[in-house]
């Protein structure tokens, strides 16, 4: 036998040792970028090192934890988007609704008393701000318009509030003129317009239609969250169809408005106020908040799922128009619908829902004639306040809902006819030796009374009908056309700030009233509700176009040397703005409708 020499023996060894030292070597590497990298993450140098790692310094992470013992939480609706649409249809999810706000639609988060920036996701309010605090506008529910309150306005003087606003016939123009689209249709984008409506569209002026961004001393980053001092109950976060949504706050919601200026091609230029050159944007911000429960932020899949086949009409008079315009403005983010329309009414059709949007012109809801009457010229509107408008009624039996706008032509020139009768006029009356029957109050009431009587009796119609209660303008210290202003109002008022408006508050009780007595005369199976609001927009002085009425570049804006404010709009509604809240209450009232009756029949 032989036997392998020493050398070689040695040879064969050599390797095992090597790759033993290199495991070892390996090892103790990895022990210490364990131990190294637990250092680093543990003590103070290793927020640094985690910010780099994670975009999120933990300081920053401390600063948002505020205490539970002096918060109030508010549940803030995400945009839930229902898709059950047919998968035929043309449709956007919610996230194409949310691309199409641009950068300078941005909104600085409201800052907390520390200073520290406060995410709104967060869900948490500072409940210990003090009531004087001007992002604080608490509406107590001793505020808030109701049946009681209209009662206590009988103890009145019986003379007439004189109105703050009276519409031009430039108001009855306008509105006739049908809105005309020129849409494209586009299977990708979806909402597509078409070069030639952006060049020939009296609504969209594409060389100064462009959003202006807030001042420097605008201050926005520096408004708080809003909170009011009573608690919120356990279910504020949920909708309830027991639930009073006209006693609430007005709350701060940095999300900001479902469209914008930019995105929204039919609305009128006398309320894009953005267009226009209004310098401040908070008014777009602010969100109303019933007390007992939750006004989700408007969903537009679901108002055309729940609309789904049915046609919803806005009747009345150039605020109508405002409603009308807001609700397509808000779809269009959604889908971007046909035009259907013609001169005597707006029509668009969004295809995925077979859904309808309408709009007629009624300047007062009841029968209009030119014909001389007894000692009424020809001259002068004649106005029966018995009859409903013709015009309107003819096409009642196609409408599932209807919403009802009417009040402020009431300060118009007319004459009021009761029986074919002269009763009364406004702004006309020349034979003082025969005592007037009915003024421009108490035939405004008469009208309300009159129109939903016809509907509530019309054999084919058994939609929804909403009157929305007369919306209130913001003329101070003086009406439209003596000094009165809405000029510099960036927020909303706070509690006791507003100045009682003794038209505003006359018209909104004999509207009321109106409305009383014409439910009590329904016969078919329609229904009725109010969406009471007058109260809750007495605090929105900041939503209306004021003198950002038109593009031009030289119009007045500020006070002149005399100390008189420039020609401006205190009744009609920015757009976005406060006005879609309205539509926010028309949905949550169709949803109570809708899907209480589906719940039942099921």
């Amino acid at each position: 036998m032989t036997w392998t020499s020493s050398k070689g023996y040695l040879a064969v060894n050599a390797y095992p040792r090597t790759l033993s030292r290199i495991a070892v070597s390996v090892g103790l590497l990895a022990l210490f970028l364990v131990i190294g990298s637990w250092v680093l993450l543990s003590y103070p140098v290793g927020s640094t090192v985690s910010g780099y790692l994670y975009s999120v310094d933990s300081s920053e992470k401390l600063d948002l934890v505020v205490s539970s013992s002096n918060q109030t939480t508010i549940s803030t609706p995400e945009y839930n988007v229902d898709r059950n649409v047919s998968s035929g249809s043309n449709v956007k999810d919610s996230s194409s609704v949310l691309e199409t706000k641009g950068a300078e639609d941005q909104v600085t988060l409201p800052v907390s008393s520390t200073g520290s920036p406060v995410d709104d996701n967060s869900k948490l309010v500072d409940k210990s701000s003090s009531h004087e605090s001007s992002s604080q506008v608490p509406l107590s529910s001793e505020g808030a318009s109701t049946l009681s309150d209209v009662e206590k306005i009988k103890d009145r003087s019986a003379t007439a509030p004189v109105a703050s606003y009276v519409p031009t016939d430039e108001d009855g123009v306008k509105d006739i003129i049908t809105l005309s689209t020129n849409v494209t249709d586009n299977n990708q984008t979806g909402n597509s317009i078409s070069k030639e409506f952006m060049n020939k569209s009296n609504f969209l002026d594409l060389g100064t239609n462009e959003t202006i961004p807030a001042s420097p001393g605008s201050n926005l980053g520096a408004v708080q969250a809003f909170s009011h001092d009573s608690h919120l109950p356990n279910n504020a976060g949920r909708t309830d169809s027991g639930c009073d949504l006209y006693q609430g706050n007005w709350i701060y919601d940095s999300l900001g408005p479902l469209y914008t200026n930019n995105t929204c091609p039919v609305l009128t230029q006398m309320q894009n106020c953005q267009g226009n050159g209004r310098p401040d944007k908070e008014y777009e911000n602010w969100r109303w908040k019933p007390f007992q429960c939750d006004l989700p932020r408007f969903d537009a899949w679901k108002f055309l799922n729940l609309m789904r086949g049915k046609t919803i009409a806005f009747i009345g008079d150039s605020v109508a128009r405002n409603q009308m315009e807001s609700l397509l403005c808000i779809l269009w983010q959604a889908e971007v619908p046909k035009n259907r329309g013609n001169r005597k009414m707006q029509r668009y059709y969004f295809k995925s829902t077979s859904v309808m949007v309408v709009r007629i012109w009624s300047s007062w809801l009841v029968k209009q004639t030119s014909q001389p009457v007894d000692f009424a010229p020809e001259s002068v509107v004649k106005l029966h306040l018995d009859a409903p408008d013709d015009n309107l009624m003819e096409h009642v039996p196609q409408f599932d809902v209807v919403v009802l706008s009417s009040g402020h032509w009431f300060a118009k020139q007319s004459v009021y006819l009761l029986n074919n009768e002269v009763v009364g006029g406004q702004l006309w009356w020349p034979d003082k030796s025969r005592p007037m029957k009915v003024n421009n109050i108490e035939a405004f009431g008469i009208s309300v009374e009159t129109i939903l009587t016809a509907l509530g009796t019309h054999p084919n119609y058994t939609g929804l009908t909403i009157v929305r209660s007369f919306s209130p303008d913001h003329y101070e210290g003086g009406a439209w056309n003596t000094g009165g202003s809405c000029t510099g109002k960036t927020k909303p008022l706070a509690a006791g700030e507003i100045v009682e408006n003794g038209f505003t508050n006359i018209m909104h009780e004999k509207q009321v009233n109106g409305f009383n007595r014409g439910i009590k005369k329904l016969t078919n199976k329609s229904k009725m509700r109010l969406m009471d609001i007058t109260r809750v927009f007495e605090y929105r002085h900041d939503g209306h176009p004021g003198p950002y009425r038109s593009t031009d570049p030289n119009k007045l804006t500020k006070r002149g040397p005399d100390g008189k404010p420039p020609p401006q709009d205190c009744l009609h509604w920015c757009m976005p703005g406060p006005v879609d809240t309205w539509n926010e209450l028309v949905l949550e009232l169709i949803r109570r409708e809708y899907e209480g009756s589906m719940s039942s029949s099921s």
